[in-house]
């Protein structure tokens, strides 16, 4: 066999060095390839690209505006209320 890509080189040898493959196996290997120009990659990597989300414009304009509301009635300070004292309720035997 010979190698693809500088990287499946440089791969091959830190195994041998790991001694996890025979310097056999590597030599075989780079005398297969010879001296021919090999790319850095075989493929170059792909970008993946994400998916937007399409919201439409009135969605938002209604959100933000119930924000605003909300946040609005949060800020009020609060009436003090007094509420009634509750009779206990009596059981009839």
């Amino acid at each position: 066999m010979r190698f693809k890509s500088k990287a499946q080189r440089r791969k091959f040898a830190e195994l041998l060095v790991k001694g996890e493959i025979s310097p056999e196996t590597y030599e075989e290997w780079n005398r297969d390839t010879g001296g021919a120009k090999l790319p850095e990659r075989v493929t170059p990597a792909t970008r993946r690209r994400t998916k937007r989300r399409k919201t439409s414009k009135t969605r938002t304009k209604t959100r933000t505006k119930a924000r605003t509301k909300t946040r609005a009635k949060a800020r009020r300070p609060s009436k003090a209320r007094s509420k009634p004292k509750r009779s206990p309720k009596r059981r009839s035997r």
